[in-house]
């Protein structure tokens, strides 16, 4: 199968996890320890991999190691419920398509979980998922340093999505146990697929400063893109960033944009119904390991 001697190099990761070098991205670090080949494909593979693990929760069989509920169940952070399925569902009017006010869309349009299960976005490539799905592996993979994006024949292409994160996120109001919620499950897929425990916190850490922090100055997370607002926590409740420009955000950076709290109530994601309480955004508090269910994810 394409991925077969994945396994290898997933029996040898778990040694290896602590020695990554500062030089190298982590996204380039893991497909060549998973795949043995740093190719665009490879990294899109990874990509592919993780995300959809962050959203539906851990769909390899045999799974061992870390659970991971996934962004699309019900959780706890930190003692407080969450459920974030109703911002990809249609149910809440949280979506941004360029208007003042926030409007319903359904990103489960294509297929749901069924296709995520099969390594890919969606069954098609005209739904709101394949849309978003896509986005979210280009997105990562720019954050996670993937150097063969974007490069001459490689089916991994370049962000090209909206460069603002809170024009993204506005209407969502997010609060600090949904930000921390949706950070959990990143730090828990990627340990779930044997990434070593300083990694994990490196991740976690950047995207609470980059995106946790309510009214940060405009930054550059992608190159080329230039210096844009970024925060997605933005509820009263979120930490206030060092040298804040409130003033420069939609409502005063305050959450008036968005409530956080859906127009009416979901069902729940078959993913998973476990919890993710106490979990820092910073460490994790999880551990590597679970190196056999991601090569059982490949092949």
């Amino acid at each position: 199968m394409r991925f077969t001697k994945a396994i290898l190099a997933c029996a040898a990761l778990g040694s290896a996890v602590a020695q990554r070098p500062s030089s190298t991205p982590i996204c380039d670090y893991y497909t060549t320890a998973l795949f043995s080949e740093n190719s665009g494909a490879n990294q899109l593979a990874l990509l592919t991999a993780l995300v959809n693990t962050v959203v539906i929760g851990n769909y390899t069989q045999p799974n061992v190691g870390v659970l991971v509920p996934g962004i699309l169940a019900k959780g706890t952070f930190n003692g407080t419920e969450v459920n974030l399925l109703p911002f990809f569902d249609g149910t809440a009017n949280t979506t941004n398509r360029g208007g003042s006010a926030g409007v319903s869309v359904n990103f489960l349009d294509g297929g749901g979980a069924t296709p995520l299960m099969q390594n890919k976005p969606a069954k098609d490539e005209s739904s709101n998922q394949y849309f978003l799905l896509t986005h979210l592996y280009e997105f990562f993979g720019a954050l996670l340093g993937c150097s063969l994006q974007g490069a001459s024949m490689s089916p991994f292409l370049t962000y090209a999505g909206t460069p603002s994160m809170f024009e993204v996120h506005k209407f969502m109001g997010l609060t600090p146990p949904q930000f921390g919620y949706f950070v959990t499950q990143v730090g828990l897929a990627a340990s779930s697929f044997g990434v070593a425990a300083a990694d994990v916190q490196t991740v976690g850490s950047a995207l609470k400063d980059l995106f946790g922090m309510r009214c940060t100055p405009e930054q550059e997370v992608l190159k080329g893109q230039g210096e844009q607002l970024q925060a997605i926590c933005v509820a009263k409740a979120c930490p206030l960033a060092q040298g804040a420009v409130c003033a420069r955000y939609e409502g005063g950076g305050a959450g008036a944009a968005g409530s956080g709290t859906p127009t009416a109530a979901a069902p729940s994601a078959t993913a998973s119904t476990a919890g993710a309480a106490g979990v820092g955004w910073g460490g994790m508090g999880v551990v590597a390991g679970a190196v056999w269910g991601f090569a059982v994810l490949l092949m």
